[in-house]
């Protein structure tokens, strides 16, 4: 039978030992070195000037003193004198220098790191339970790149389920962003943790955003939402081709155009202004008294028609002071004119006319 044991080295009593009381005591106090083992330091060099009772030093590799020759061994204080042992690979302690807990690897002690994979919670700072796996209660969390970028993934099983951020004040929640319920990205918001308004939604397919916060049609003036590019104007459509449906615009606020009769304007309340410059008329040739006239009218055709059933408000001026022009009765794509003068003119007259009206 071998003298000592195979894992710690303990002596063994040997059949019908002389004092075994000796080896009794020595196998003794190398348990009490070695169980529940507590380094007071690692990679110690000079023994202490006073060590205390039981005190226990993983030397160095060239100790001094009373540790001269023991490198790498462990060195408890039995009074008067150290004891020797040699540590065995995979030998635990606790370092209490360190406060952490280490292991005898290849002769050296290295800390032991716990397995953190599959863990059923981590709670810092407070404790996780079986809903919120990872608990942190700290005034702020950091995550940072390792060289490069850095991404924060929240993955859900599926399209009906729910992958996002819940933002909350003393346990209710206010806020929530993220995928909710589809592949859609809402941002969603409760002045009671209860009742939740669809502030924003962005189409996973287009891109396109709707929800509360945003204009829900060209009428809708509601304060603080946002506009529209389809409803709202700016420098891109605010000049265009006008048009409506019901009387509400559904086209650009201003359209001006041209053509062999004309300009126009036309605008996006109703509104429609048209002229012309240099507008032929009959010579001054037909009299009655001092007055001479043009013999017939001479229509005027609108370069944009009016509203059908409607008559706008027509006006013109020649382009001699000496005569003038009247208009007849308006219709909703014409108008006819006749100039006037003091005394009879046969050359060709030419005017300048305006008519506003409206085109809905």
């Amino acid at each position: 039978m071998p003298n000592t044991t195979a894992r710690l080295g303990l002596p063994v009593i040997a059949p019908s030992q002389a004092q075994k009381h000796v080896t009794h005591n020595e196998a003794l106090q190398l348990l009490d070195t070695l169980a529940q083992l507590v380094l007071t330091g690692i990679g110690s060099e000079t023994p202490p000037a006073v060590p205390a009772p039981g005190e226990i030093h993983a030397l160095g590799p060239a100790p001094t003193g009373a540790w001269a020759g023991q490198g790498g061994q462990l060195a408890q204080w039995a009074d008067p004198g150290w004891l020797f042992m040699a540590p065995q690979e995979g030998w635990r302690a606790w370092d209490a220098a360190g406060a952490r807990l280490v292991a005898c690897r290849g002769g050296d002690w290295i800390p032991v790191t716990p397995d953190f994979d599959n863990l059923d919670g981590v709670g810092v700072g407070t404790a996780s339970d079986a809903t919120n796996r990872l608990a942190v209660a700290a005034g702020a969390s950091l995550f940072s790149h390792a060289g490069a970028g850095h991404q924060v993934k929240i993955n859900k099983a599926g399209p009906g389920e729910t992958g996002a951020l819940l933002y909350q004040s003393g346990w209710t929640g206010h806020a929530e962003l993220g995928l909710a319920g589809d592949n859609d990205f809402h941002l969603k918001v409760s002045a009671d943790g209860s009742t939740w308004t669809e502030a924003l939604v962005v189409d996973a397919m287009s891109g396109h955003v709707g929800g509360a916060a945003v204009q829900a049609d060209a009428t809708d003036t509601t304060a603080g939402r946002l506009a529209r590019a389809d409803y709202a104007y700016g420098p891109g459509n605010l000049v265009g081709s006008a048009s409506q449906s019901g009387g509400t615009p559904t086209g650009a606020v201003i359209e001006r155009g041209s053509n062999a009769n004309g300009d126009y304007a036309r605008f996006a309340d109703g509104t429609q202004i048209c002229w012309v410059y240099q507008f032929a008329l009959d010579p001054c040739d037909d009299s009655s008294g001092s007055v001479f006239w043009s013999g017939t009218n001479t229509a005027w055709t609108f370069p944009a028609e009016f509203l059908a059933g409607t008559k706008p408000v027509v006006s013109g001026t020649c382009d001699n002071p000496a005569r003038w022009l009247t208009a007849g009765v308006p219709g909703n794509t014409f108008v006819g004119f006749k100039a006037f003068a003091a005394s009879s003119f046969a050359a060709t007259t030419y005017a300048n006319a305006m008519a506003i009206g409206r085109w809905f």
